[in-house]
């Protein structure tokens, strides 16, 4: 029997691809007195159990309240691979975090594709690509509410809601409603998780993530469904933090 490989090598990218751009759902460590704490996340991917690829987060300080958080993935799946890069520059003070620009880099199979996204609180706004101007009604970028979440759980919040501009420079709303506590055996080793469900409006995904209390609220595991077939699954597999 005959087995179209490309065509089921493009059919199983163009799933898991998602779970992959959704992977930085909970990426930062909690605030300290002093700030935000540097770590450094590694991640596997699965679909169905099957090792697909990596991605790593990173969060630095650059002094005097500022902060960079890069993030980079790569799967691949026979000769076809998908690789992203995602860069934030912000602040963080008084429990508020400002973004001050956000960029964005897919390549590999298919269109390449990039984003630049500056915001400007002198007039409020959002420019997009130097080109499209958006009013800045305080949206975050595709990572910084992300880690907002992680504030929101280390405070013992339930339920929590995000305005922000997506990799596509467009403009979303999430809700997010915590589901309950459970253990997880991962490559990063046995550890409780908190399960938060992302929820859209008129969407067949489903999406779940996991945090650990015990690593500051970190992103430990992150899974999605459509129309109940499992797009993606990442897991931690090593964490490091300056705490």
């Amino acid at each position: 029997m005959e087995t179209n490989f490309p065509n089921q090598a493009m059919q199983l990218i163009s799933k898991i691809k998602y779970g992959f751009a959704l992977l930085v759902l909970g990426c930062c460590s909690v605030a300290s007195a002093a700030g935000l704490t540097e770590f450094e996340a590694q991640y596997k991917a699965y679909q169905y159990g099957r090792e697909l690829g990596e991605a790593t987060l990173k969060l630095e300080s650059l002094g005097r309240q500022k902060y960079r958080l890069a993030y980079q993935s790569k799967i691949s799946f026979f000769f076809l691979s998908d690789m992203r890069k995602e860069v934030s520059l912000f602040s963080f003070e008084n429990d508020t975090i400002t973004p001050f620009k956000y960029t964005y880099q897919r390549t590999g199979f298919g269109s390449d594709k990039d984003l630049l996204a500056e915001f400007n609180r002198q007039d409020n706004s959002i420019l997009v690509n130097k080109e499209q101007k958006l009013t800045w009604h305080d949206e975050f970028d595709n990572q910084l509410y992300r880690l907002d979440i992680q504030l929101q759980l280390s405070n013992d919040k339930t339920s929590f809601k995000y305005n922000l501009i997506n990799s596509r420079g467009e403009l979303r709303h999430y809700d997010m409603l915590v589901l309950d506590k459970e253990p997880l055996e991962l490559p990063y080793g046995s550890i409780e998780g908190i399960k938060v469900k992302l929820m859209r409006e008129n969407s067949k995904r489903e999406t779940f993530a996991w945090f650990a209390p015990s690593l500051n609220y970190q992103l430990v595991r992150l899974q999605q469904f459509k129309d109940g077939e499992e797009q993606g699954d990442i897991q931690l597999a090593r964490f490091q933090s300056a705490n």
